[in-house]
């Protein structure tokens, strides 16, 4: 059965366990929160977005991807409370009062140890422990390599372009979402013809460098960076080549998973050096995606 969406305002009461967070990424940490329960309680915009605006941080999933992953862990119902400067004046015990128990009808909640809300973000994890009206569960942080998985966490390592390394946090590939955009059509004159996106400002991107990626689940080459071989107009880009696919994408929506990284990016002395780098990127590419179908993107 398909996830159902729903915003806030228009959810029907009935008895639900309900996980509480932001869940920017879906980590580990995150997928520990939500296990078992069948309503997952979010917020968009990000909360900081709204009420720190110079704090946001730039965020690891859109709305679409985070739904998606989220639907993947069997939930049943996404409601979503659409984040503003009245909603974030609402203090802890009426969050709880009118949100939890009148409106979604909670008999259990899950929320992360560090996690707070309401007004001043007063709202604790002793302070749903005093409600008898539902059961409150408390999940410990996760932690990989000695480390605590977080957000923050994950949006450095993406940033640095260790995208193993925020798989192995994670449990799967950082994604970025986007439309194909037109481009300069200099990968097709090399032979090696590119969906390109362009990034978007509010969320992450990984460090510049040429990684081994599923494109809408087809293996692929994925170059983010500047293309400093050419003088370009076009700034940022990621550019993805689907092995042994040749298909026009432009104005499709593409879904880029990265697996790993492959190399940093580098400028060469001719199109012929760089052509011959290409031709190795995408048989390392093809390698290592071929290794890792056994789990998939």
């Amino acid at each position: 059965m398909a996830m159902k969406v729903t915003m806030l305002p228009d959810a029907e009461q009935r008895p639900r366990h309900v996980a509480i967070g932001t869940f920017d990424g879906v980590h580990l940490g995150h997928q520990a929160v939500i296990d078992g329960a069948d309503t997952v309680l979010t917020f968009d915009p990000h909360p900081l977005s709204v009420i720190h605006p110079e704090r946001a941080p730039r965020l690891i999933t859109p709305f679409e991807v985070r739904r998606d992953l989220i639907e993947g862990l069997g939930v049943r119902e996404l409601v979503v409370i659409p984040f503003d400067t009245n909603f974030s004046h609402i203090a802890a015990e009426d969050f709880i009062r009118q949100v939890l128990i009148e409106k979604l009808d909670a008999h259990r909640v899950s929320i992360g140890e560090n996690f707070n809300f309401g007004a001043k973000a007063r709202g604790t994890p002793e302070m749903l422990r005093s409600h008898s009206e539902f059961e409150t569960r408390v999940v410990s942080m996760i932690e990989v390599d000695g480390a605590i998985v977080s957000s923050g966490r994950i949006r450095g390592l993406v940033e640095a372009g260790d995208v193993a390394e925020a798989r192995r946090c994670l449990g799967a590939p950082f994604m970025v979402e986007g439309p194909v955009v037109a481009g300069e059509r200099r990968g097709r004159e090399l032979g090696f013809p590119t969906a390109n996106q362009l990034p978007d400002p509010a969320l992450v991107v990984p460090g510049h460098g040429v990684y081994a990626t599923f494109a809408n689940g087809v293996p692929a080459a994925t170059n983010v960076g500047v293309r400093p071989t050419f003088e370009s107009e076009l700034g940022l880009l990621i550019e993805t080549y689907l092995i042994d696919r040749d298909e026009d994408l432009y104005g499709q929506n593409l879904r880029v998973a990265f697996v790993e990284r492959l190399r940093g990016e580098e400028r060469f002395d001719s199109a012929e050096a760089l052509i011959e780098q290409m031709r190795r990127d995408v048989e390392d590419a093809r390698r290592i995606c071929a290794g890792f179908a056994g789990t998939g993107p």
